[in-house]
């Protein structure tokens, strides 16, 4: 029995107004959890329980995993082996309710993975997310589960299921054939190899990437920092100490790699750090991801052939609002001409000043220059404006603005409950006076944790059995901290990646659903809120309250805040064109019957093909492209960030057209119609009864400065 029903079940004697439990008892739960892997024992403290990341040691892993399978094996086959006919709750209800060791195994793991990464790590990781992939594929693919749910659905009509329990039973029959379960065993046995073996290449694909972005360039002489601003200068020696050197430390991530090319003057030093960073896992060594990147790609169209799919891509866009490549395609064909226009003008004026410097412009100058641009055409730099968005301003900027518009709090709390890395901060979360989460902030860079930005939650909201209503949500960002006592500075650019996570943070910490299988939505909504969220950061009230000079203290002002307001679409070709070009491959790469077995080649190819400018590269080059590679996550599914943005797009023009943008009641429709529900309803269905309509791709158009054609 879990411990947790063994808790509930436990006999209780009331002496004198306090509860006890017997002697026997009491041992009896004593001996459980002494037997139980500390990993899986119930979270304690406040807050429904938190996680116990004082406790936990690197070296529990492999037998936590060991446990936590047994456990999850056991409930399944108690499911299995329910006495009585086949109902709805004992088959979907107690499956939405089993696997709770698993879960809270599984998000201590995916921070030990994400950001504490060590060989010991790796090792295990190496090890044993084979073993769980297979583990739950076989699951997955169990006749007999299969057969309970096939029976429930059939005479789904006479069930007398409300809407939602009729949506979770169709979803889950729809996903276990989408899957496999109509496949004989001897082709079952052939996709749980598959899943097995695809998990040891997305860990070796993980593992070689982040072995090249923990690198670093180190500079030696002060004459190379030449253009460098101050506190840029100061994050380099903070991070050449940290890795016991002296000099300046360029680590090979894009938080200081993109500073240091709009910045530093030695174009040599500029080309050398741009090839490391574009060059990452695509160095012909060691961790050269291409025959990886190959052999993954070869196993997702086997998997797909095997399920009834003509592609990898029509397979992952089965469950998605586009539901086709094609669709997907089409939407991104209809920006990319555009962009692609406008990176032309863009480096029409790069060039332009350019020519004074005798050279033309590569990629390694591209944001140097058009840095020169921006101060040219809009009188704007950008380290002018960094010293006015401080780190710890912004954070507090991103929690009012959800204050305002949903009337959530945060109340810091750092220190109250345990955390994973010293630096982590936490925040009590409340709405309209009731705690609805914790939520941890871990915003900087460091050895052993993954590049770019996530939200991720250790604990989700669901009503079903009565104890989920408190989120545990955490933001992870990798900004380079501020050194010798200067407060972190951030870039325009990282301010909306801190107001991104952020949106996802406030998607989850208002989800008001009842069932968990309900919860998760489709790969291209997933960004919508969080897209949605950055339209605020630019917004009058929070520039005027939080955009301070970290020194002086003073505002900024309104003819900077004018400045900004003008260059709002500069640049807009190389964003675009950095994204899309990622996009675009991602689905030409997955939406073909031929696996690509020479992706350096395909990427070369493909590009040219589209018309990729040669002055740019991809966001995401695809030696380096974790959101592919790293696991099945966004493989074919890159689109979703514009899919996502022409709905954001869309959402900010019904807060625009009402005159106020901070408007309380466009706000609660949005977060009960499309933050709280979950996947309750059909997301198109959800978006059409918020706004009326389908979204208008018009608005990303105008949003980007492009061309609309009114």
């Amino acid at each position: 029995m879990k411990i947790g029903k063994m808790l509930a079940s436990a006999a209780v004697l009331s002496i004198s107004g306090i509860s006890m439990t017997t002697v026997a008892e009491a041992k009896e739960m004593k001996a459980a959890r002494a037997a139980e892997p500390a990993l899986l024992q119930e979270w304690t403290g406040p807050y429904g329980g938190v996680p116990p990341w004082d406790k936990v040691k690197v070296s529990q892993f492999p037998a936590a995993f060991e446990a936590a399978m047994a456990d999850y094996k056991a409930e399944f086959e108690a499911i299995l082996e329910a006495p009585g006919p086949i109902t709805f709750d004992n088959t979907i209800t107690a499956n939405e309710l089993s696997g709770e060791k698993m879960g809270r195994l599984f998000s201590i793991w995916g921070v030990h993975s994400s950001n504490l990464s060590n060989p010991e790590v790796r090792k295990i990781q190496a090890e044993w997310e084979p073993k769980v992939s297979a583990f739950f594929s076989e699951l997955t693919l169990d006749a007999r589960y299969f057969q309970r749910v096939k029976f429930l659905y059939d005479q789904r009509a006479s069930l007398n299921l409300d809407a939602k329990q009729l949506r979770l039973l169709e979803r889950t029959y729809d996903s276990l054939v989408r899957n496999g379960a109509l496949l004989n065993a001897a082709k079952k046995a052939q996709v749980i190899g598959i899943e097995t073996e695809l998990s040891k290449k997305f860990s070796a694909f993980s593992e070689k990437v982040l072995a090249d972005e923990e690198s670093f360039i180190l500079i030696d002489k002060e004459a190379d920092l030449a253009g460098l601003p101050d506190t840029f200068v100061a994050a380099l020696s903070a991070a050449a100490k940290a890795k016991g050197k002296s000099g300046w430390a360029v680590v090979n991530t894009r938080s200081a790699v993109q500073p240091f090319l709009e910045n530093s003057t030695r174009r040599d030093l500029r080309e050398k750090v741009w090839r490391a960073f574009t060059k990452r896992g695509d160095n012909g060594g060691a961790n050269d991801t291409n025959a990886t990147i190959a052999e993954i790609l070869k196993l997702r169209q086997e998997r797909a052939e095997i399920l009834g799919f003509p592609t990898h891509a029509h397979y992952r866009m089965a469950d998605t609002m586009a539901k086709d490549p094609e669709r997907a395609m089409d939407l991104m064909m209809k920006v990319w001409p555009a962009a692609v226009a406008r990176v032309r003008e863009e480096v029409a004026d790069m060039q332009a000043i350019a020519n004074a410097d005798g050279i033309t412009i590569e990629p390694w100058d591209y944001r140097f220059y058009a840095e020169k641009v921006r101060k040219a055409k809009y009188d704007l730099d950008q380290e002018a404006i960094k010293p006015y968005f401080q780190l710890d301003n912004m954070v507090a900027a991103m929690f009012d603005a959800a204050g305002k518009l949903y009337g959530m709090s945060f109340t810091e709390n750092t220190g109250t409950v345990p955390v994973f890395e010293p630096q982590v901060r936490t925040f009590e979360v409340k709405r309209d006076g009731k705690v609805i989460g914790l939520f941890y902030l871990d915003n900087f860079a460091r050895a052993g944790k993954r590049s770019g930005a996530w939200m991720t939650t250790y604990r989700s909201q669901h009503k079903l059995g009565g104890k989920n209503d408190i989120v545990l949500a955490s933001n992870n960002n990798n900004f380079v901290p501020g050194a010798d006592g200067v407060p972190t500075l951030i870039s325009i650019d990282d301010a909306s990646t801190l107001f991104h996570e952020f949106g996802h943070a406030i998607h989850y910490l208002n989800s008001d659903i009842t069932w968990p299988g309900l919860g998760g939505t489709p790969r291209d909504f997933v960004e919508y809120p969080s897209q949605v969220n950055e339209n605020w950061l630019l917004t009058p009230y929070i520039l005027n309250t939080y955009a301070k000079h970290y020194k002086t203290g003073e505002p900024i002002p309104a003819a900077l805040v004018e400045k900004i307001k003008a260059s709002d679409t500069f640049n807009q070709g190389f964003a675009t064109v950095e994204y899309l070009s990622s996009a675009i491959l991602d689905m030409k790469l997955h939406n073909r019957a031929t696996p690509v077995t020479d992706p350096a080649a395909f990427e070369r190819d493909t590009l040219a093909e589209i018309g990729m400018p040669k002055e740019m590269v991809m966001r995401h080059r695809l030696p380096q492209f974790n959101h592919l590679f790293a696991d099945d996550g966004y493989s074919a599914g890159y689109y979703s960030y514009l899919w996502s943005e022409t709905m954001d797009a869309d959402t900010w023009a019904a807060f625009t057209e009402k005159g106020d943008v901070w408007d309380k009641e466009t706000a609660e429709r949005f977060r009960s119609m499309l933050l709280a529900t979950g996947n309750e309803t059909d997301r198109i269905e959800a978006y059409r009864a918020f706004r009326g309509r389908d979204p208008d791709v018009k608005y990303i158009m105008k949003k980007r400065g492009f061309p609309t054609g009114e």
